[in-house]
């Protein structure tokens, strides 16, 4: 694995993890896209199989998060300039087209970058998001973001996002928890906590749900480009009439649904790989 740490237009870096293909490169690389408070370590999982395509893969850490900078500006948290920095990523490895792989936020990122720059998207992966949200799904994140609190030990931390997660990935045991913890979270001197700005925290409670802008335009850049979409049957983001609509303005579209999961899939479910796969196939 290669890293990056890429200086925006404004001066803060972001972190990418740089996977090479295992054997010859046979089309565009995959870029990685995690959601709200999420790092480049939810990859994890499908990386390999994705190198084994023969395809690089690319998994960023969006700024504020993991180990890009934080911005002194926490206005700046916001999908529009997170779009330019996966483009400033992508000019300064010197590469011109994708593969996106977006869950949640980063399939908001995948979506602004296809309306901005078409010719970068060689395909798409929107895992458990489309051009609306449910407002529920939205109230019951800014419901939870930066309320974890400080865990003592890595048990705690386990604990503590059982209970946060419980609706969304019924049934699962403590060690899927306890991976799921420390994918999510960091040490520090005072414990162990997200790792991502707290500031996101705030930005993302202070917005409203009665307004939430839709985004059908820019999925509409997508229409002539490779695209999933993958969705937990149990999510609460993303409603299957959502999915419906998406179809009927992409026919072509390919879907998924995983079973009982909510927001968001991990990605290595049959169900989910098997779309992945599918655009990596139609991508060279």
């Amino acid at each position: 694995m290669n890293e990056h740490m890429i200086v925006g237009h404004d001066g803060v870096k972001t972190f990418v993890a740089d996977f090479d293909p295992v054997g010859a490169y046979t089309g565009p690389p995959v870029m990685c896209l995690h959601g709200l408070t999420r790092n480049h370590k939810d990859f994890l999982g499908v990386i390999e199989p994705i190198r084994r395509m023969g395809r690089r893969v690319l998994a960023v850490d969006v700024r504020g998060r993991g180990r890009s900078d934080w911005d002194p500006n926490p206005s700046n948290y916001n999908p529009l300039v997170y779009a330019q920095d996966v483009l400033t990523i992508l000019n300064r490895l010197g590469l011109k087209r994708a593969v996106f792989l977006g869950t949640s936020m980063g399939g908001i990122i995948t979506m602004l970058v296809a309306a901005f720059s078409p010719a970068t998207v060689a395909g798409a992966i929107l895992n458990d998001i489309g051009p609306e949200v449910d407002p529920a799904g939205l109230k019951r994140i800014q419901g939870y973001v930066g309320k974890m609190g400080r865990a003592q030990t890595w048990d705690e931390a386990a604990t503590m996002m059982s209970v946060i997660g419980e609706s969304a990935f019924p049934g699962k045991d403590m060690a899927f928890w306890a991976d799921f913890a420390r994918k999510t979270c960091i040490e520090t001197a005072e414990g162990i906590v997200f790792d991502y700005d707290p500031a996101i925290a705030q930005v993302a409670s202070s917005g409203g749900t009665e307004a939430i802008p839709t985004l059908w335009d820019q999925y509409a850049a997508l229409v002539p480009i490779p695209t999933a979409v993958i969705r937990g049957a149990l999510s609460d983001l993303l409603s299957a009439d959502i999915v419906n609509r998406m179809k009927l303005a992409k026919p072509d579209l390919i879907t998924a649904e995983v079973p009982n999961v909510g927001h968001a899939p991990t990605l290595d479910e049959t169900e989910a790989w098997t779309a992945i796969e599918a655009i990596i196939r139609l991508t060279k």
